[in-house]
């Protein structure tokens, strides 16, 4: 049995720092309707496991691409309680214990990693990796060399509005987009939140993409069909989950008010060629248990009229 990791979100860990047989039995054509679009995973939906065993997981799904969280590779910190019962908190020293770890992190550990993928049959589409004011130069630097060693071409980052500028060099110079994933906290100006911040740091390069949450977008009272439509072309992967609006919970899957569906309708019908990566982030208590469903509702919308 795998031993458990901490949990805590990616935007806490950034902080301190991606078809079935069976269906196209019973529908002839429905797994070819479903493969018409690219359905991943990212794997921070596998927290709870030892990447080795969340690769693992996704093959036994049958998910094909994979969108590699920074938790799965960087070491993470022995959480400290908070005596006053808020979130724990990483003993002090930890942000300068990760800053020298990025910095000497030899390359062949992430090729090991990428070959690790290659041998599940799961293509490694992104590296996840959240750049922030926090982060030197050389931090910046180091993780464009990672996603290099990756064999990947697209970095994803819960980034922020004041280090968008930063990576401008690093991109060029790597030739490897910077995606800006979004959250929903739309009153903070630094925050990738509304379409409006999105767009101003896809005008700063072309090297500059939009990692769309869907789920954060509608939380955020935005409208993710209308930003879909209008910057497809900057829009490298979709994250899908189902939240409430007015910053409401994630769900399970058909209980929110985030249109899955008719964004995966949308992406199949224009022939979108960026994934669509699964984000499981509600509660439940199996995350491949949960994966799974989750990759079942996409196929099942995917394969609708």
């Amino acid at each position: 049995m795998s031993k458990e990791r901490p949990q805590f979100t990616r935007r806490e860990f950034g902080q301190l720092a991606l078809a079935g047989g069976a269906l196209s039995l019973a529908w002839p054509g429905a797994a070819f309707a479903a493969h018409t679009v690219r359905i991943g995973v990212q794997s921070y939906s596998f927290r709870t496991l030892p990447l080795d065993d969340a690769i693992k997981a996704m093959a036994t799904i049958g998910i094909k691409e994979c969108e590699l969280f920074q938790g799965h590779i960087e070491p993470q910190p022995k959480m400290t309680p908070d005596p006053n019962g808020g979130r724990p908190r990483p003993p002090e020293g930890w942000r300068d214990e990760l800053r020298a770890w990025r910095l000497t992190a030899p390359s062949v550990a992430f090729m090991g990693i990428r070959d690790k993928f290659k041998e599940a049959g799961v293509k490694l589409q992104a590296y996840n990796l959240s750049f922030n004011e926090s982060f030197t130069d050389a931090e910046i630097e180091k993780g464009f060399e990672m996603a290099q060693a990756l064999g990947v071409k697209l970095i994803t980052a819960s980034s922020t509005l004041k280090t968008v500028p930063r990576l401008v060099p690093y991109a060029e110079k790597f030739k490897i987009t910077v995606a800006m994933h979004n959250h929903s906290n739309v009153k903070d100006p630094n925050e990738f939140a509304t379409p409006e911040s999105i767009e101003a740091a896809l005008a700063q390069s072309k090297w500059f993409g939009s990692n769309l949450d869907i789920g954060h977008f509608v939380a955020g009272g935005n409208d993710p069909i209308a930003f879909i439509q209008k910057h497809h072309d900057r829009i490298t992967n979709l994250h899908l989950k189902d939240r409430k609006k007015d910053q409401g919970d994630n769900v399970p899957w058909g209980q929110g008010d985030t249109p899955i569906k008719e964004v995966l309708q949308l992406v199949k019908k224009n022939g979108y060629d960026f994934p669509v990566n699964i984000e499981y982030e509600y509660r439940g208590d199996d995350a491949v248990a949960e994966v799974k469903k989750c990759f079942e509702y996409v196929k099942s919308a995917l394969n609708q009229a």
